[in-house]
């Protein structure tokens, strides 16, 4: 995939990729580290990011050697869970999120999960209005999802403000 006439790649997550993860995460974090609610001591370590490479939905976008950005997923039944979603600051703006997040919604079509779902702030516009717009929706019945209803009270117990977290899932056609 190469949007935007910009030279990047997308391709499946190796065991030897969650090294980088970390530092990504930390990275991105830290771009945007005024305007969110982000504690930059919360990002996952490269074994959680090894064990969920494993489960086989994971994708990594390199420009030329460089990682430039991943997104690791899980199953969960019939839905395909992000986890996380990280552009590094110096590759930030040229489509690299949004190839990866399409890359996963062609990965759960094409591995027959009926959604992909997400956790993420609701306002801050690289989060709950970037997946909006490729076709997310927020989940506003939550008792419908109580994996997700989970998932974001880990997050407020973990000490993120819910007022400003949402669950997000694109159903497949």
């Amino acid at each position: 995939m190469r949007p935007r006439g910009q030279n990047w790649s997308l391709r499946l997550a190796r065991p030897g990729d969650a090294e980088a993860m970390p530092g990504i995460e930390r990275a991105a974090a830290a771009a945007f580290a005024g305007e969110a609610a982000i504690d930059q001591a919360r990002t996952r370590a490269e074994v959680d990011y090894a064990r969920l490479i494993r489960r086989g939905h994971s994708l990594v976008a390199h420009v030329g050697e460089a990682m430039a950005g991943f997104l690791v997923a899980q199953p969960f039944s019939r839905e395909l869970h992000i986890w996380e979603m990280d552009v590094a600051p110096a590759f930030q703006r040229r489509g690299i999120g949004a190839g990866l997040v399409r890359a996963a919604q062609i990965d759960a079509r094409n591995t027959g999960f009926a959604a992909l779902t997400l956790t993420t702030s609701r306002d801050l516009a690289w989060n709950g209005p970037f997946y909006a717009r490729l076709g997310f929706e927020e989940v506003t019945a939550l008792d419908a999802h109580p994996r997700l209803a989970g998932e974001l009270a880990n997050e407020v117990d973990d000490g993120l403000p819910a007022d400003r977290r949402c669950a997000m899932i694109w159903f497949l056609d």
